[in-house]
């Protein structure tokens, strides 16, 4: 497969194990829209953005959107982005012989009601990631 399929696989891949499943907290890829507005969940979007070390290699951004319904406070969110951080945030993932997910620090900021669906409420959780593929 290619570098843009590996790291999309290899990125989900934090998302489908069972310590992040034991979360309880839906999981969608980024092409994602709510209809259910009864309950909370985070949208994955994955931003290759530069060249890596080499060409099998990609240094980007990693966007999750956290959605919580609207008039519930700002609590939720920070609390699944904590959780968020717990997986992801300055940590090292060795997905496979020669193959490593580098994350840096992440950030987060208010986005305000979903644009799609107002009954939502968004936050931005954002983390820098790196992508090393060993040729």
């Amino acid at each position: 497969m290619g570098k843009y399929t590996n790291l999309d696989s290899d990125v989900y891949s934090v998302f489908g194990t069972v310590g992040w499943k034991a979360e309880k907290i839906k999981t969608h890829p980024s092409n994602f829209i709510a209809i259910d507005t009864s309950t909370e969940f985070i949208r994955v979007s994955i931003i290759p953005s530069g060249n890596g070390v080499n060409r099998r290699s990609i240094s980007g951004v990693l966007i999750i959107d956290i959605f919580t319904p609207s008039g519930s406070g700002p609590q939720r969110p920070s609390a699944i982005a904590d959780k968020l951080d717990t997986y992801l945030s300055s940590k090292q993932l060795i997905v496979s012989s020669g193959i490593v997910i580098q994350f840096g620090n992440s950030t987060l900021g208010n986005t305000g009601n979903d644009k799609d669906n107002k009954a939502l409420f968004r936050v931005a959780y954002t983390i820098p990631f790196n992508y090393f593929e060993v040729l």
